[in-house]
């Protein structure tokens, strides 16, 4: 079975992790330290805060940036329930908009007709790994006074104009074991401001600065030294880990792209997409046909995601009645292929070879 996903773990974090386990301190430590300095250097952001997961990140991020109660997020239904969850979380609302079909990621052009008096933050998802439109959201966030935070959970060093992603508005990541780099679980808040990075740096350790003293409401959302051992590892390899994803990716489009049956993900002037997933569009229907003959071949696949945010059960119960047309369009045409740096080029004809052989 070729995997929709693999994690790249060589000796070099096992040594690492093994480094951390012997010297005792395995909790929040120095270790950390070290990886928020280095991850904050890479994204090209001042500060870092990291968090025990992706969720997290996006919660504490809300939380520091004052969201709560009363307030509305404008975000996107076409994602992993984390983006509008972790609004949940806050006492604050998601607002759905749709989606260009294009690139996946939320329309620019549909974001004002959205906004209201409640709304205090624009939270775009660049999801696979592909950048969001960041310069016109950006604009329409500074325009009318809201918050930019962007969900990169899938896009670490995917960049905008040359500029990494992360980087424009309170970015938040995550490190699960699918995602260009993993720390095992794990997450990351980046920003430019100090005072939201010492306010999360509190939520994120039961609301604490000094050991005992609670000055506000927090939780226990630390990473631990062992999962920022591994971070620090990964780091290092993540160029190289997202150059064979793009080299695969390249790989797949100039063969896949001659079937008719089928959309390749499309690339965009001044965008860099990092292909966290490898996200094709199956036309005519024939996305249940396909799924069958990948499980005949042992060929992994994934669907991100089978049933947009708001026709979810969750949110029906919540009064959500949106019409989003192209997001529910892309629920039942999207099928994600391995693009992952472990694949073997023998790996990779036998995909393609798949596709070609279809009718």
């Amino acid at each position: 079975m070729i995997p929709i996903a693999k994690p790249s773990i060589t000796t070099e974090e096992i040594e690492a992790v093994s480094e951390v386990l012997l010297s005792g301190n395995i909790a929040q430590s120095k270790k950390v330290d070290e990886f928020e300095k280095q991850f904050s250097d890479y994204i090209g952001s001042d500060y870092a805060v990291s968090t025990s997961n992706g969720t997290t990140a996006l919660h504490v991020a809300l939380l520091s940036n004052g969201i709560g109660k009363g307030h509305e997020v404008i975000t996107t239904s076409f994602t992993f329930v984390a983006t509008a969850n972790s609004v949940l979380f806050t006492g604050a609302k998601p607002v759905f908009v749709d989606i260009d079909p294009n690139s996946f990621n939320i329309d620019p052009c549909l974001l004002e007709e959205k906004i209201t008096k409640k709304t205090k933050a624009i939270m775009p998802v660049h999801l696979y790994g592909q950048p969001a439109n960041i310069k016109e959201i950006n604009e329409i966030c500074q325009d009318h006074n809201l918050i930019l935070i962007e969900d990169a959970a899938q896009a670490h060093g995917a960049k905008y104009n040359g500029k990494k992603i992360g980087s424009f508005g309170t970015g938040c990541f995550s490190f699960y074991p699918t995602k260009n780099m993993t720390t095992s679980e794990g997450g990351m808040i980046t920003t430019n401001n100090k005072l939201l990075y010492e306010k999360a740096k509190k939520i994120r350790n039961h609301g604490q600065e000094k050991r005992y003293y609670y000055d506000t409401l927090g939780f226990n959302f630390r990473m631990t030294d062992i999962c920022a051992a591994i971070g620090i590892c990964q780091l290092r390899k993540l160029e190289e880990f997202n150059k064979t994803r793009r080299k695969n990716a390249e790989f797949y489009s100039k063969r896949l792209s001659k079937l008719d049956y089928l959309e390749c993900p499309k690339i965009f002037p001044k965008k860099e997409h990092v292909f966290h997933q490898y996200t094709l569009r199956i036309k005519n229907g024939r996305r249940e046909e396909i799924i069958k003959g990948l499980e005949k071949a042992g060929i992994g696949y994934g669907i991100y995601y089978p049933k947009p945010l708001h026709k979810q059960p969750l949110y029906i119960e919540l009064g959500y009645k949106d019409k989003l047309k192209e997001t529910e369009k892309a629920a039942e045409e999207v099928i994600s292929i391995p693009v992952h740096p472990s694949l073997k080029k023998e790996e990779l004809e036998y995909i393609v070879s798949f596709f070609e052989g279809l009718k």
